[in-house]
């Protein structure tokens, strides 16, 4: 069993992940060149094991088989064992799930892959039990097993890795293609999304059920475009289940990673800030559209998680938070019946008929607590047993937290928090965001580099193209939320090192690792939104909208031609591409700018922004003059729409369409009438 006065080569890492392996048995390696060098001058295969802090069944395999001695000796004897965390390496994670996809029809953490020392994979799976059981193979037979066939059928294993190896990188590529771009793969994408689509409960899948949240943000961009009722409903009706359902954290505010059941009932309990970042925006948007109050509770509770429990001091974004707390998964958020009534007394009976607490629970004996109906504003009793509650859970032994930051994750987060801060008006969302995009700045920009993950003090590893995707959209939002320039700058410069590090000049599009990054077994470019969207769509996205306040042509020459390289694949599996449909979609709009030119902290400039912000305008670009400031000149020499504004007797706006303006005004009311309203 492990042994805490022993520790192996994990023990100097900084991912949370990796250091709770540093006192197995195994002989675990960081990856990199030592256990890569060791490969080769022993002929040995590898044993690549990915995982992440917050995973459940990581956590099982490692009690079960790498904290096991016998187990542990087979692997140092037969192998040499590396141990990744699959946050800080998307880069080795993609292209080991791909090559676990392909050979079983199924990928999912952890991860567990057998390579040459030339890194080719040719056998793989996912979680093992030790011993066979539950129809399932065991990790020592498998141990063995690989071995023997490494050791006595060496030409097969070298032929099918190099086989497997080719047919990846094949499957990276994504060709530039002549056809125009149009609003029918938009529709192909949502008769897709229709087809497939829970009627009853919402999603868009069977158990278990992830959150669609980019393809509910897209449901919501066609209806507002076409007013597609069916599209509507089918956003609007996923939103309302998922709030309802145990996945959403009902006493705490935040979103679990998916659901185990159809119903968004019992989740896998850990929290991804990633997830609470994607749904936040997805019912802001909602909000924005139908005006429902309950979209804007749940994106405002959702985000109040985040600060409370997933923002450091110093600004960054953490990255999750674990599924299991005292080594049971999901003790931390379950009661019984008798633990809700000893808390909240004469409530009781109410909050356990309007949250589903029964004496026998709703799972394993426990109750995952979930509305059975919508929630009033007005109802004080419930909100202060839910207020009760929570401060009773908070004295509960808190499921572990992996307090890295990666870059790519706050990108998203500030995304969120920006957007919010304009939707709800609440200034403590702005301020967080801001923080955020500060310390990234400060502390993840080494030399003109970006960097993908910081942890005690130390920043490493090269940027992904996520990371940069993401971080620019962060930028671009804060500039619409606050106007400050800065944020233009450094989305400028990232999109300069976007196409200088990973754009593709022989097909288009980016790679998803930069030029100066180690060479891997090929180097991946995919545009298929996953849990997270695709670096290659958020960048087409947000390089959109930087050109629309910066006037910078190429900017939009790259997303198109981003756009154009994964046309086919679009054709062929619309549903699989929201966020890319989301860009095309923006840019065949006709888009709008408004200039808006006044006192930033005049009334009647905070009221027009306010009544602007609150509506659900994707394709309008707002800009900012403040003509009591000194960088007024500034302003109009980088954001070309603001040149030539004025504002002689008080707050002006000015509503452009690619960049003709109609006469100015004063009355609000008049901009507001000449936008699209759905």
């Amino acid at each position: 069993m492990s042994d805490p006065t022993q520790t192996n080569r994990l023990a100097g890492e900084t991912s949370p992940y990796l250091l709770q392996h540093r006192h197995n048995p195994v002989e675990w390696y960081p990856w990199g060149d030592e256990a890569l060098g060791r490969a080769k001058l022993e002929d040995k295969a590898i044993l690549l094991s990915i995982g992440y802090a917050a995973c459940h069944w990581c956590h099982v395999m490692e009690r079960e088989s790498f904290e096991n001695d016998e187990i542990a000796r087979v692997m140092n004897e037969l192998f040499v064992c590396i141990k990744v965390d699959r946050e800080e390496r998307p880069d080795l994670d993609e292209i080991y799930m791909s090559a676990v996809q392909i050979m079983t029809g199924s990928g999912g953490w952890p991860l567990t892959v057998f390579l040459t020392p030339e890194r080719e994979p040719f056998f793989g799976g996912t979680y093992f039990p030790p011993e066979d059981r539950w129809g399932r193979v065991g990790f020592r037979s498998v141990l063995v097993e690989v071995a023997r066939i490494y050791r006595e059928e060496r030409q097969n294993v070298t032929r099918s890795a190099a086989g497997l190896t080719e047919h990846l990188k094949n499957l990276s590529g994504a060709p530039l293609t002549s056809e125009m771009l149009s609003g029918d793969l938009v529709r192909a994408a949502v008769r897709a999304f229709a087809s497939r689509f829970d009627s009853r409960e919402g999603g868009f899948t069977g158990a278990p059920k992830f959150p669609p949240s980019t393809t509910i943000s897209l449901l919501l961009r066609f209806y507002h475009a076409h007013g597609d009722d069916d599209a509507l409903r089918m956003a609007t009706l996923t939103l309302d289940k998922m709030a309802a359902g145990g996945m959403y954290d009902q006493l705490g505010g935040g979103f679990h990673r998916y659901s185990t059941d159809e119903y968004w009932l019992v989740p896998h309990f850990e929290k991804m800030l990633y997830d609470n970042a994607l749904l936040a925006r997805a019912y802001l948007e909602a909000y924005q559209l139908t005006g429902k109050e309950d979209y804007a509770r749940v994106a405002r509770e959702t985000l109040e998680y985040v600060l409370r429990e997933m923002q450091g001091s110093d600004g960054g974004y953490f990255s999750s938070q674990d599924a299991d707390s005292e080594g049971v998964e999901g003790k931390f958020f379950v009661w019984s019946r008798d633990e809700v009534e000893s808390v909240v007394g004469a409530r009781a009976a109410k909050f356990c008929a309007f949250y589903d607490a029964t004496a026998q629970g709703n799972w394993e004996g426990h109750n995952v607590l979930h509305r059975t109906r919508p929630l009033s504003e007005d109802d004080t009793d419930l909100e202060n047993a839910r207020r009760s509650l929570f401060e009773v859970r908070e004295k509960r032994v808190k499921p572990g937290l992996d307090d890295k930051v990666l870059t790519a994750w706050n990108g998203l987060m500030i995304i969120a928090m920006a957007r919010a801060y304009r939707v709800l008006g609440d200034e403590r969302f702005l301020d967080s965001a801001r923080r955020s995009a500060a310390f990234i700045l400060e502390k993840l920009v080494v030399d003109g580099r970006l960097l993908a993950t910081y942890r005690l003090g130390r920043a490493k590893l090269n940027a992904y193209l996520d990371d940069h995707a993401f971080l620019l959209g962060g930028l671009v939002e804060l500039y619409e939320s606050d106007f400050d320039l800065r944020w233009l700058d450094e989305a400028a410069k990232l999109a300069g090192q976007l196409e200088r590090l990973f754009w593709d000049d022989a097909h288009g599009g980016f790679f998803f690792t930069g030029s100066d990054h180690e060479r891997l077994l090929y180097r991946s470019k995919s545009g298929y939104d996953g849990a997270l969207p695709s670096g290659n769509s958020v960048a087409a996205t947000y390089l959109l909208k930087l050109a629309s306040y910066t006037g910078v042509a190429s900017y939009e020459a790259r997303a198109r031609d981003t756009l154009r390289a994964y046309h086919a694949q679009m054709e062929r599996a619309p549903a699989g591409f929201p966020q890319m449909l989301i860009a095309v979609d923006y840019y065949l709009a006709s888009k709008r700018e408004i200039a808006v030119v006044g006192a930033k902290d005049a009334a009647e400039t905070r009221e027009g922004l306010r009544r602007l912000w609150r509506r659900y305008a994707p394709n309008v670009s707002i800009a900012f003059l403040d003509f009591d400031s000194a960088g007024r000149s500034e302003a109009e020499e980088k954001v070309p729409i603001l040149r030539g504004k004025t504002a002689s007797t008080g707050t002006t706006f000015y509503l452009c369409e690619n960049y003709t303006c109609r006469n100015p005004t004063r009355d609000i009311t008049l901009i507001e009438a000449a936008l699209p309203a759905r």
